[in-house]
């Protein structure tokens, strides 16, 4: 899995733009932001409930790690290299649901739409 492969899948969201987001890429549906990629393009982060980041960081334990944002779970931190292609594109799924308005999860393009 690469950065280039989560950049087509984000991509392919309805609704989802590109954005620069201080040091880093930022993908986003409206004004929210559900996937970031830091300048390494190693990683990427993926803003999910923190019911999916358990599950992903206890699955996974090598490839994914809890991302805080102060005191707040916001996501979890997925080492790219090694982490299971098929569930990374799941939390970036999951992501954009959580921030798509309902209308867009109605479209013809979205995930079971």
């Amino acid at each position: 899995m690469d950065v280039e492969q989560v950049r087509r899948f984000a991509l392919s969201l309805p609704g989802t733009s590109e954005q620069p987001h201080h040091d880093r890429s930022s993908f986003r549906v409206g004004k929210g932001i559900f996937v970031t990629v830091p300048p390494d393009e190693q990683h990427v982060h993926v803003l999910v409930a923190e019911e999916d980041v358990r599950a992903a960081v206890a699955e996974h334990p090598e490839e994914f790690e809890e991302l805080w944002w102060g005191k707040r779970l916001s996501g979890v931190r997925v080492r790219l290299a090694d982490a299971p292609a098929d569930l990374v594109l799941e939390l970036v799924e999951e992501a954009w649901r959580r921030k798509a308005p309902e209308h867009l999860h109605r479209h013809p393009g979205a995930p079971d739409g």
